[in-house]
């Protein structure tokens, strides 16, 4: 008898990290939080220039978030439940006194036309983003298969293939979810083609 089982499986976590009036409020704090961001923080607008970023991240200038603002504190709260979900999703055996700790949050406003190439979050065990504005033509979030480099003479998949089969995966998130994968998951994001910036809160959590 023939058998096909799977193997060495790579586990993407989406949901919505608020409901209702409580999302419409969440979104229009961390939004109003992002622009004050983008406003105030001159270090991370040299930071940008710099490294060619198309828009604005506070990535190399700001570290103190989830302190520095209430709408990043409150944000904090909801992924530290959603990552302590995903954790278990993924069967992590944190120890007796381990946790998973969120030691990095920035902002990313992506104006129109701007991308972010493929990379990975070293150092980190599992990395997100929350998203907070994404218009119709908001580039999408591409995964990349991690056994990409060792596939060689591999012919291309069939178009036909379920997703767990692709070398690519895209996935175009809407306003609230929050998106979780593990740290070493090479990732990008997609040309903003919309007429509006795209703008999402991105995280990484340790283990301690």
């Amino acid at each position: 008898m023939n058998s096909v089982r799977d193997l060495f499986v790579t586990r993407v976590y989406a949901a919505a990290i608020a409901e209702g009036a409580d999302l419409a409020r969440l979104l229009t704090d961390v939004e109003g939080a992002c622009a004050m961001l983008h406003a105030d923080d001159t270090a991370g607008r040299a930071w940008c220039r710099a490294h060619g970023y198309g828009g604005y991240t506070s990535y190399g200038s700001l570290n103190d978030l989830p302190t520095r603002v209430t709408a990043f504190g409150d944000l904090k709260r909801r992924l530290d439940r959603h990552a302590r979900i995903y954790a278990e999703t993924i069967g992590l055996d944190l120890g007796p006194r381990g946790r998973l700790t969120l030691d990095g949050m920035w902002v990313n406003i992506l104006r129109r036309g701007a991308a972010h190439s493929g990379h990975i979050h070293p150092h980190s065990v599992i990395s997100g983003t929350v998203y907070v504005a994404t218009p119709p033509g908001a580039g999408a979030l591409r995964f990349e298969d991690p056994r990409l480099p060792m596939m060689m003479a591999a012919p291309n998949r069939r178009a036909d293939v379920d997703d767990s089969l692709r070398t690519f995966v895209s996935v175009t998130p809407a306003p609230g979810q929050v998106m979780m994968w593990e740290s070493w998951l090479r990732h990008e994001v997609t040309p903003n083609h919309a007429r509006s910036d795209r703008v999402s809160v991105s995280f990484n959590y340790s283990w301690s």
